[in-house]
């Protein structure tokens, strides 16, 4: 089973670092127009699984367009050969975009974004600071990105607002995979490999995220509501199910310390040739079965330690840990949990290295639990261990 394999090359704690240090990962092409890039290796080591690797993780590419009125962005990702994806001959037989969107913008406080861009819900961009991201990815709700049309409108007061209409997840890339070589995890066709898998197609989803701005007793803080809807379209049985989600959120900043909190409600009601209490999922040239019903919980602490270190070569070290747990709604479904420790720091403007220890029980990802079912019925039930070293050079 080639693709039951550790899946990690999420942005994560990327995304948060690489803001810090802005235009150094970009090269202006045009006053409007920026390209950008970067080549990512990883190490892996799980002694439990004989896993002692050091390899090619990524190569991706960006381009991103401002003006006063256009903007857009657009991402696109290549991987293969190594280690989880050593099945193929090369780099580039797995292939598929991030987002690619265009947007126009009325005024600063509203604009309007057509294409593969990420549905607003929850912490944006991510549910918390790590490299593998929280649970919620590989659930569907992190991360996400669909083809539709975004409003996003701030007022007053500290009020955003956004609301979006998508017609359908992303296209299938380049890849293996019967229906999951996509970038986010969202539900799809499943291989052969996955035991009771679906075959459900999400389309016309709507979402709305609310969220207001606000000081609390000094910390820059943020607190938010989402809901989305969609239908899920079962291409075995001709009949139409929907998937639900609600979450609230709080996030706060204050000095050098920042916290997250989020709680998301998922309920699914497929209609599946064989079990309704599953939904196969798919992303990074795999699919998976997770419950079709549960509760999300997640919790993030981080603390940005500053200055720099070895005459300014060390800079924008950040430490954090994150934890998050999947209630399943299924009679004997055994929940899933995971926790984080890492840190992650730049050598220089373009070298970033983040160090995770990851442990987690029931988890499709770490230490070889069941990847098929650990989000579903569960898998070993008992906490396992790794460790993932990143290296992302960024131009």
């Amino acid at each position: 089973m080639r693709n039951l394999v550790l899946k990690l090359g999420q942005f994560g704690i990327l995304g948060v670092a690489v803001s810090l240090v802005g235009p150094a990962f970009a090269a202006q092409v045009t006053e409007h127009l920026d390209i950008g890039g970067a080549v990512r290796f990883r190490y892996d080591l799980d002694p439990d699984r004989d896993i002692d690797q050091f390899g090619l993780d990524t190569i991706f590419a960006t381009a991103k367009y401002t003006s006063d009125t256009w903007i857009g962005a657009a991402k696109y990702r290549f991987y293969g050969k190594s280690r989880p994806y050593q099945y193929v001959k090369k780099i580039g037989d797995i292939s598929f975009p991030e987002y690619a969107w265009v947007g126009y913008k009325f005024d600063e406080n509203r604009q309007v974004q057509v294409g593969l861009n990420q549905v607003p819900f929850g912490l944006q961009t991510y549910f918390g600071s790590t490299f593998m991201e929280t649970l919620g990815y590989p659930l569907g709700l992190e991360d996400l990105y669909e083809v539709g049309t975004k409003y996003v409108q701030k007022f007053d007061g500290g009020w955003n607002v956004q609301a979006g209409y998508y017609l359908r997840p992303a296209w299938q890339g380049k890849g293996t995979s019967r229906g999951g070589v996509t970038y986010s995890n969202v539900p799809s066709a499943a291989d052969g490999y996955v035991s009771e898998g679906s075959n459900n197609q999400e389309r016309n989803m709507v979402a709305l995220r609310v969220a207001k701005s606000l000081d609390l007793g000094g910390w820059a803080s943020e607190v938010g509501v989402s809901a989305l809807t969609s239908t899920l379209q079962n291409t075995d049985t001709d009949d139409n199910g929907r998937r639900n989600a609600v979450a609230v959120h709080f996030s706060g900043t204050k000095d050098a310390v920042s916290v997250s909190f989020l709680a998301a409600r998922q309920q699914m009601s497929p209609r599946n040739a064989i079990n309704d209490d599953v939904v196969t999922m798919g992303g990074y040239d795999s699919t998976y079965n997770i419950a079709s019903r549960g509760t999300l919980y997640v919790a993030d602490v981080g603390y940005s330690i500053g200055g720099t270190y070895l005459d300014g070569l060390i800079n924008n070290a950040r430490i954090y840990s994150n934890y998050s747990a999947f209630v399943k709604s299924g009679s004997g479904y055994d929940n899933t949990q995971r926790l984080i420790l890492g840190n992650a720091f730049f050598v220089g403007n373009h070298l970033m290295i983040a160090t995770e220890w990851a442990f987690g029980k029931n988890d499709l990802y770490i230490g070889g639990s069941s990847y098929t079912d650990s989000l579903a019925a569960g898998g070993t039930d008992h906490w396992e261990n790794q460790l993932n070293i990143n290296f992302g050079y960024y131009f």
